[in-house]
Parts: structure tokens; sequence; C-alpha cells
């Protein structure tokens, strides 16, 4: 099928969708959101890197940070495109952007999208390189550009490195192995990691919520306004050292 004839048939099914439709109604929408400017990230600056969850693919393009954004006061520079890998060197991938759409000299935080494409077009996993590595890997692979992030992240902004992985509605074998192997990458850079493919809380709140997700990865409107954003606000207020005042 070509690229063409895809699209056509995912803008089809979005069309179609009741969960596209009703989760993405008006009392979802960003002008629907109060600022809260005694929030604690107001003012900061947010990084934030992936592909078509971190774009909001199903939302309309709007996506958690927008929400922060919006409702928190934060600086958010976004760079997300759909489809596209953490691991490789094409113009549109994670890396590439990386080096390229985030110009601040600083930011509070960096957030990375876990991939969940990788696995889809078959990029090879690869290996953690030893403790003492900082530079030289195999970013052919999802954990060498995962590192080849955390590298880049800690020479030029000093500030934390945060991943954050994907609730999906169907078990991914191969993902759930992928954050392992992320985890076991904090020993060697301290990248934090918001977990919410394994916060039952937040499972929980998207299965008692049928428009909350498009499909089996990606989440409405709703589903970011009301399951994602308070998982991560509180997160991020954690992972900076802050407190609701």
């Amino acid at each position: 099928m070509s690229d063409v004839k895809q699209f056509q048939k995912v803008l089809e099914a979005l069309q179609k969708s009741p969960a596209y439709q009703k989760g993405n109604r008006d009392v979802f929408g960003l002008d629907q959101v109060t600022y809260q400017p005694n929030s604690p990230l107001n003012g900061k600056r947010l990084a934030v890197l992936g592909s078509s969850i971190t774009y909001g693919f199903a939302a309309h393009g709007v996506a958690f940070s927008d929400y922060l954004q919006v409702h928190d006061g934060m600086f958010c520079t976004k760079s997300a495109i759909s489809g596209t890998t953490l691991a490789g060197d094409d113009q549109e991938g994670y890396l590439y952007r990386l080096k390229h759409d985030f110009t601040a000299a600083n930011y509070d935080a960096v957030m990375c999208q876990l991939s969940t494409n990788d696995d889809r077009q078959g990029k090879p996993v690869g290996k953690i390189t030893p403790n003492d590595q900082r530079d030289d890997f195999d970013t052919e692979t999802t954990i060498g550009a995962i590192e080849e992030v955390c590298a880049y992240v800690a020479q030029h902004w000093h500030c934390p490195l945060i991943f954050f992985t994907c609730p999906q509605l169907q078990p991914a074998a191969n993902y759930e192995q992928l954050i392992d192997q992320l985890q076991q990458l904090h020993a060697k850079w301290g990248v934090k990691i918001i977990d919410l493919y394994h916060d039952q809380g937040a499972n929980a709140s998207l299965k008692a919520r049928p428009n909350a997700m498009f499909d089996a990865i990606h989440p409405t409107q709703e589903g970011y306004l009301k399951v994602w954003l308070p998982v991560i606000e509180q997160q991020l207020m954690n992972i900076l050292g802050y407190r609701h005042k």
C-alpha cells in the first residue's frame, strides 16, 4: 500500500471513529483549560521530543505538553513527527531533531518519548555500553540512540532527562523489554522515567474512559487532559524538586 493510500485510510478511520469525535469535543480543548499561576512549573522551560503520541496524532495536534503550557504556564518546545524512530540518522528522526530543533541555551528538563515505532519498523534493540563509555554509540540501534540522547542532553543542557513510556490498551512484550532496558540506563546516566505504561492508576482511568484513546496507543484530547496531564504534572514536580504552593 502506498503512503498516500495509507494516509487516506488513516484519515477515514479518524473521521469514522466515535472515540475520536467524542474524545476531542470542545470541552477538552485548550481554551477550556484554566491557567494556574501558582503552579510550581510556571515559567519552566521544557523540551519535548517524540513521534505521533508526543504530537497528538489523534487529538488534532494537541498533546500533554500543550496542556502543560496552558494549565501550568510552562514554556514547552515540542518536536514531534509521526512515524519516526529513535534509531537511525533520518532527518525527521529523533536524533536529528534533538540536535536541530531545540535552540534555547537552557532547559529545566528534556522529555523524550520511548518510541513505539522502533520495534514496528524493525530497528535492532542493541545493547547498553560499558559504564565508562560516553560517546561513539551505535545509533542505528534503539539503545544506542537512547544513550546518544543521554550524552547530548548531559553535554549541552546539564538538566534532567526524562523518558516517558506510553500506555497501551494491548500488552506489548517488546515494548516492556525496552522499558526494562531503559530502567537499567538509570544507573549509568541518571535518566528519569515517567512510566505511564506501568502506571496502574493511569491505565485504570483510560479503561474507564472509552473515548480517551483513539486506538491501542494514541490518546484523544480527553486522554491527554484527564489521564496524562495529572500524572506528568506530579512527576515533573517530583523530579524538579517542587511542591504544590
